[in-house]
């Protein structure tokens, strides 16, 4: 037990879970978009089963750390420049999440299924909704993606695979409470959807610039779509104040 004396170690499990929390983040939003595909009733089920998914997935990769680090082992050449299993599998998730992030925006401007030649004053067709296996196995492919940055990240920081792990689930217990009000916020706030497709395109593209060879900090990333969140923020309160009933001075008898 002399672990529980041990700061070192609990300083390691602080910092490690701060970071896989930052890391979720763009899981976090991916979940809450593709979530609210479902039926009303279905939706926190399916927020529950990905979330649990991504946390059986993690746990997986950090028992199988060999496994993982060989994945960064250059496996073929492609115009001079090596190419791991992990940059393939980057560059692929990245192709999905820009595929997944274009889809939904014309869904979400345009409708599902917009015909260019009908009638522009018809109401709006509704939504598609999806079915819980068809959500569930796409958190499950992004997932994967997701997973390996944050066990690498595990990896390279700590040296006890239990650290890992507790932080892995401490993490996930946070995005677990999170993951109803973001996906709340998002369905309330059209603006605040467009915001959050625009953070999974740039997350996407990332993915694949990192399987390319070029490197972009996650952390110029999570400024913009803060700095851009902070302004849409202030919109929707100057929006509500303006919308507030002015109240009247009753004239003096």
């Amino acid at each position: 037990m002399e672990w529980l004396s041990n700061p070192d170690i609990w300083l390691s499990l602080a910092t490690l879970s701060v970071l896989e929390i930052v890391l979720g983040v763009d899981n976090l939003v991916y979940l809450a978009i593709v979530s609210n595909r479902l039926p009303e009733a279905m939706r926190p089920l399916g927020r529950r089963l990905g979330l649990a998914f991504a946390l059986v997935t993690r746990i997986a990769l950090l028992g199988s750390i060999s496994w993982v680090a060989g994945l960064v082992d250059p496996v073929l050449v492609v115009w001079d420049h090596p190419v791991s299993w992990r940059d393939m599998i980057m560059i692929g998730g990245g192709v999905f999440l820009v595929a997944k992030a274009t889809h939904e925006i014309h869904a979400s401007l345009e409708g599902e299924g917009a015909d260019m030649s009908a009638d522009a004053s018809a109401p709006a067709a509704p939504t598609v909704q999806a079915t819980l296996g068809a959500v569930i196995a796409q958190i499950a492919v992004l997932d994967i993606v997701f997973s390996l940055d944050s066990v690498i990240t595990a990896v390279g920081m700590a040296s006890n695979l239990w650290v890992m792990i507790a932080a892995v689930i401490l993490a996930s217990g946070v995005m677990v409470v999170a993951a109803d009000p973001l996906s709340a916020l998002i369905e309330r706030h059209p603006t605040i959807k467009m915001l959050a497709l625009s953070f999974l395109l740039l997350v996407g593209m990332t993915l694949v610039a990192d399987g390319t060879g070029f490197h972009v900090p996650k952390g110029y990333l999570y400024f913009a779509m803060g700095f851009s969140l902070g302004i849409e923020v202030l919109n929707l309160l100057a929006r509500r104040s303006r919308r507030a009933p002015v109240k009247l001075r009753s004239p003096a008898p």
